[in-house]
């Protein structure tokens, strides 16, 4: 039960985003990747006038082949609503160079993540609305539930407000982008911030770290591989867990399983060492919060990316694990038209 003295978080719907919020605006998108992309395309679909800022290159001729005008970052950034979707280790640079000569008094500048003024990256000019939009999902995803007339989370926040339409433009962006459709959290860039990157870096890192280590602990003991990786998360049985967590809770969802299930998951983590991952965990939220990995991170990308490139390399390299996926995926493919073969006796 929650502490009744703990205050309550404010979740915005789409009745709260008031009509015409952002009539007469000009939203430019900065960046045409995967995020967006998707922003791009729902807000031209909720009616906004949007055009596309990005430099020439395959995501700027994209963005042509489907319609939209695009300019250069340093013009795009003097329009009335500037939605900044750019790769965080690299808008530090570009909002200096492109970004901020061009901001106009009255206007807002969104961000879809709360990176850079969460960790004083950037400081944005005392004349403009500062805002908070971040999407909880995929830009693919994103694009389907909309296209879909489904909606998806997102969090929301007011930093400055110095035109007195900052709320108003907060919430008309979040609804034509369909995040009011599902519901908007109101919390501060440096919340969502420690938040996006603390769940990342642990609960995902984790999440790796058992696949991987179970799959060469059950390969040890002569499971199949294909078998493993089948029961980890290829036959989605891991999907429709997570699903549950979302819809039934995240205890109450065990019910759903068997009493072996339940017995051995319980029994296994009460055995597992929890204050060390406690401390683990309270380390890298402290090294968040305190900017210690912003700081690595701006390193990593000012020396080429190295520990990226390790990681692409694990990704799109051979290993055993993307073996055994390859092989369920070939045994599993369904049979082009005209293709089957009768069966025998």
């Amino acid at each position: 039960m929650a502490d009744p003295a703990e205050k309550q978080v404010k979740v915005y719907r789409a009745a709260d985003a008031p009509p015409g919020a952002l009539a007469g605006d000009v939203v430019a998108v900065l960046g045409y990747g995967n995020l967006g992309r998707t922003a791009a395309l729902n807000l031209r679909d909720s009616g906004v006038k949007v055009r596309v800022g990005n430099q020439e290159d395959e995501y700027a001729e994209q963005a042509r082949a489907e319609g939209f005008e695009v300019v250069p970052l340093l013009v795009a950034s003097a329009d009335d609503v500037i939605f900044v979707l750019l790769p965080d280790e690299v808008i530090p640079a570009v909002f200096a160079r492109e970004i901020a000569p061009a901001l106009r008094a009255g206007s807002a500048i969104v961000f879809g993540s709360g990176y850079s003024l969460a960790f004083g990256l950037i400081h944005p000019s005392e004349s403009v609305d500062v805002l908070l939009v971040a999407p909880r999902m995929a830009g693919i995803s994103a694009r389907a539930r909309y296209l879909a007339g489904e909606g998806f989370w997102g969090c929301v926040g007011v930093e400055a407000d110095r035109s007195g339409r900052a709320q108003q433009r907060m919430l008309g962006l979040a609804g034509a982008l369909g995040i009011l459709r599902a519901g908007a959290v109101e919390m501060s860039a440096a919340t969502e911030a420690a938040l996006d990157l603390f769940v990342e870096q642990t609960v995902g890192s984790l999440l790796g770290m058992a696949i991987m280590t179970a799959f060469e602990v059950g390969r040890e003991a002569g499971i199949p591989a294909e078998a493993l990786v089948l029961e980890m998360y290829m036959s989605g049985e891991m999907e429709t867990v997570f699903r549950s967590f979302r819809e039934t809770g995240f205890f109450r969802s065990s019910e759903d399983h068997g009493p072996t299930a339940v017995f051995g998951g319980m029994l296994r983590t009460l055995e597992m060492d929890r204050e060390a991952l406690m401390a683990s965990f309270r380390t890298i939220l402290g090294d968040i919060k305190s900017g210690g990995f912003a700081q690595r991170f701006q390193d990593e990308a000012r020396n080429g990316y190295p520990m990226l490139e390790m990681a692409r390399a694990m990704m799109h390299g051979d290993s055993p694990i993307t073996d055994a996926e390859a092989l369920l995926r070939r045994l599993t493919a369904s049979p082009k038209p005209g293709s089957e073969q009768p069966d025998t006796a």
